[in-house]
C-alpha cells in the first residue's frame, strides 16, 4: 500500500511538471506565432506601399521627401535581414509615422482623394494598419503571459532550467507618443 501511495505521488508530481513544461512551451510558441502574424501584416503593408506611392507621385511632386522617406524605410526593413525584432519594430514604427504624415498631406489634393485607385489603396492601407495594431496588441498580450509564466513559481524553476528568456514588448518610441501637430504636418 505505501508503494502505491508513493507511485501516485510521483505520478502527480510528474504530471504537474509536465503540465508546467508544456504550458511554458505553448506560451513561448504563442509569442513566436504572434510575431509571425505581425510579419504577415507588415509584408502586406510593404506590398501596398509601392502602389500607393505610384498613385500619389503624380499628384504630389513637391512632397517627394515624404515619399522618399517611406520608400527608403521600406527598403531598409526588407533588405536588412539581420535586424533584431526590436530594431525592425522601431523602423516599422517610423514607417507608420511617415505613412500617417502622407495621409494628412494627401488632404491638400482633392483630385487625388477622388481617384478610385488611390481610395482603394488608402482603404487597404488603413485596414492593414488596423490589423497591425491588433496584431501588436495580441503580441504584447502573449509576451505578458509568457513573461509572467517565466517569473511565477513554480514555472519559474522550469523556465530557468529550460534557459527561457523574457520576450520584449513592442513599444512606441517617445516621439510617437506625443500628439502630432496637424498644423506642423501641413507646413513641412
Amino acid at each position: 500500500m505505501p508503494l502505491i501511495i508513493l507511485l501516485v505521488i510521483v505520478l502527480v508530481i510528474f504530471l504537474i511538471g509536465l503540465s508546467i513544461y508544456n504550458g511554458l512551451i505553448r506560451k513561448k510558441n504563442n509569442v513566436k506565432n504572434t510575431m509571425s502574424t505581425i510579419d504577415v501584416m507588415l509584408k502586406k503593408r510593404h506590398d501596398l506601399i509601392p502602389n500607393l506611392v505610384q498613385s500619389v507621385k503624380k499628384y504630389m511632386e513637391h512632397e517627394r521627401g515624404t515619399l522618399t522617406d517611406i520608400v527608403k524605410l521600406r527598403s531598409q526593413i526588407i533588405e536588412d535581414k539581420d535586424l533584431s525584432d526590436a530594431d525592425r519594430m522601431k523602423l516599422e514604427s517610423q514607417l507608420s509615422s511617415r505613412l500617417s504624415g502622407l495621409k494628412i498631406n494627401v488632404e491638400n489634393y482633392p483630385d487625388l482623394k477622388a481617384n478610385e485607385n488611390f481610395i482603394q489603396l488608402q482603404e487597404s492601407l488603413n485596414e492593414v494598419e488596423a490589423q497591425l495594431s491588433a496584431a501588436r496588441r495580441t503580441y504584447n498580450a502573449s509576451v505578458l503571459e509568457y513573461n509572467n509564466a517565466l517569473e511565477v513559481f513554480p514555472s519559474s524553476i522550469f523556465a530557468k532550467n529550460m534557459n527561457l528568456k523574457p520576450a520584449s514588448f513592442i513599444e512606441i518610441p517617445k516621439e510617437e507618443r506625443e500628439t502630432p501637430s496637424v498644423k506642423d504636418l501641413f507646413n513641412e
